[in-house]
């Protein structure tokens, strides 16, 4: 295979080490794009994005844009989170034929928070190869400059924007040790904060990762209760995309767990669960849903 003359890649010292790869025909390439700055592109994804016959994207004007700033042409095939079955049945089509297809969205990976998943499982249920191409990642970016210190990290990505429901979802991570990631909108972060602060106390850290890699990216660091406080003080945080990390439970004290179980079966002794359970929570400051569950579990 020889790289064509248009190729962006054209006269990098690089270049070998791209072009003599093998890049099979009949295959989905899942390319990842930039999240902000432009030039994280990876030269491989210019290179696939050169060779393939089509490239099937989330929003067709926003790749057109990504792809005229590398004097990249080729035919753009809508494929969003509303026809993502259609344009699956379309693409497994052109793949049969033997083409090489790339998958988009208008940035970061497709499939991780963004329309692809339906497209790949339909193309890897055909019998067809699916080729991932990684690149740049909110999400990795956030978490290797927030200094929160963890082997594990849960990402969640968006929260419910109805009030029960999102305290329900972070109800159940309150006990979880990984850092936490979620991904945020700017009209929803002061009550995104405000949720995170109720349900995991004011002591957790938090990291606000705002436009990762744009112009004006920020990444702010502080306790959850300063959270809303930091957030209202200039009218700027409240603006672009946001990564949010919140620190992982820290690890149970064995001794305090005990003394938590002793203070819940002497006043279950003489209280309903609900009752024992919220008299618990004042003497031990511990959250009174996971000493109701624990109280469930006590009761004879």
């Amino acid at each position: 295979m020889t790289l064509q003359e248009s190729s962006p890649l054209a006269g990098l010292p690089i270049l070998g080490e791209t072009v003599h790869q093998n890049y099979p025909t009949a295959s989905l390439y899942v390319v990842a794009t930039p999240i902000g700055n432009v030039t994280d592109i990876s030269l491989r994804a210019l290179h696939v994005l050169s060779l393939v016959d089509a490239v099937a994207c989330e929003d067709t004007r926003n790749t057109a844009q990504l792809m005229n700033r590398f004097g990249l042409h080729k035919p753009l095939l809508a494929a969003h989170m509303h026809n993502e079955r259609e344009a699956a049945e379309g693409l497994i089509r052109r793949l049969q034929a033997g083409e090489r297809i790339a998958l988009v969205s208008d940035a970061g990976t497709p499939a991780v928070s963004d329309p692809g998943a339906r497209i790949v499982d339909a193309v890897r249920a055909a019998g067809l190869r699916v080729i991932p191409l990684p690149g740049a990642s909110a999400v990795v970016a956030a978490l290797s400059a927030s200094g929160l210190v963890n082997d594990q990290f849960h990402f969640v990505g968006f929260l419910p924007s109805k009030a029960k429901q999102r305290e329900v979802v972070l109800q159940g991570l309150v006990g979880a040790p990984a850092t936490l990631v979620f991904y945020e909108a700017p009209h929803r972060i002061i009550e995104c904060a405000q949720a995170l602060a109720e349900v995991f106390g004011a002591e957790r850290q938090v990291v606000f990762a705002r436009e990762v890699s744009k112009l004006f990216e920020q990444i702010h660091r502080c306790p959850l209760g300063d959270a809303v406080a930091w957030l209202k003080s200039d009218a700027n945080h409240e603006k672009g995309e946001f990564v949010v990390l919140v620190e992982g439970a820290p690890p149970a004290d064995a001794g305090q767990d005990a003394e938590t179980d002793r203070i819940l079966q002497i006043l279950l002794a003489e209280l309903p669960v609900k009752q024992a359970a919220a008299l618990a929570a004042q003497i031990t400051g511990r959250k009174k849903n996971a000493l109701y569950d624990r109280a469930l579990e006590l009761k004879p």
